[in-house]
């Protein structure tokens, strides 16, 4: 099993001054630890969460930009893979993203995951002037710039034309120098329709572990499903999860993230990202480098 952190806020002590140097220890921890994978959210406004255990917060936390900050961490990092986790289809024009992504990929030697989804955030959407279509029309957006993406890391170069999107020119140079491309990373568990673009488009799908084992297990089997519908080979879809590890007294041990990573693996989980609501203090990531990656590698 791989692992993965997840550094979904940024107020830390300190303030903003303290931002981009706590940001590159646990960058360079994290590499050197063994994380397979690194993200940031892609939001604008902290997403309002009430409740710090997940590492979030209210609205006025303090939150950067995803790609600005994954071009950051490029610099600081050799060998983790980065992506969002994930990016709102309705943030970027589907052309402007796949160019991003790309650019990213090229700066970091090839590290660059797409992560991608619907959106939901109307808040920061319509707080920051962003058009927040309805749900229905947000999926037909997604879907549209899946087929871009794979449009765009492809030879062909021609137009695409989508009932939303119209691009003259497909054009992407350089090519990702990951190949064939980045992977292609979905969020989200809805059965009728994200899992569907899974099995159709993607490489890799993104469930929240908290849902619990029984609902992992009926969604992995919603997605073989569509997989068989589609005639695409389920196992080649990285599944992956996110969710809290609490590395700290009164918290979790590390014996109780291995027990964790050793069920989900059990359901066929194969990338376990984690949060870490302390993860400024670097302590907890040292932990998982030491005692959490050996042990669940073999998994």
């Amino acid at each position: 099993m791989r692992i993965g952190l997840q550094v979904p806020n940024f107020t830390w002590p300190g303030g903003p001054p303290s931002i981009a140097p706590t940001l590159a220890e646990i960058a360079r921890t994290a590499d050197a630890a063994g994380f397979a994978s690194l993200w940031v959210m892609d939001h604008f406004f902290q997403i309002g969460a009430r409740d710090r255990s997940m590492g979030l917060g209210p609205a006025e936390d303090d939150m950067l930009e995803g790609y600005s900050t994954l071009a950051y961490l490029a610099a600081l990092t050799q060998r983790v893979q980065l992506g969002t986790l994930v990016t709102g289809v309705i943030y970027r024009y589907p052309g402007v993203l796949i160019k991003t992504v790309t650019t990213l990929d090229v700066l970091s030697g090839g590290r660059a995951y797409l992560g991608i989804g619907a959106g939901w955030f109307e808040r920061e959407a319509k707080g920051l002037g962003v058009p927040f279509p309805p749900l229905a029309e947000r999926f037909q957006r997604l879907e549209e710039a899946l087929q871009i993406a794979h449009q765009m890391w492809s030879d062909n170069n021609g137009p695409y034309a989508g009932r939303h999107y119209q691009l003259a020119e497909t054009l992407c140079h350089p090519q990702p120098l990951h190949k064939p491309h980045p992977p292609i990373l979905i969020g989200g568990g809805g059965e009728q329709k994200t899992l569907r673009l899974v099995a159709q488009y993607a490489d890799a799908c993104n469930l929240f572990a908290r849902m619990g084992a029984d609902v992992l297990r009926g969604k992995l089997d919603v997605l073989q499903r569509h997989c068989e519908t589609v005639g695409r080979d389920y196992g080649t879809i990285e599944k992956t999860t996110l969710d809290t590890a609490f590395l700290a007294p009164g918290g979790q041990s590390a014996a109780d993230v291995i027990a964790q990573c050793e069920a989900l693996a059990a359901l066929g989980v194969q990338h376990a990202i984690f949060n870490m609501p302390n993860v400024h203090e670097i302590t907890p990531l040292e932990t998982f480098g030491r005692e959490i990656i050996p042990a669940v590698a073999g998994l």
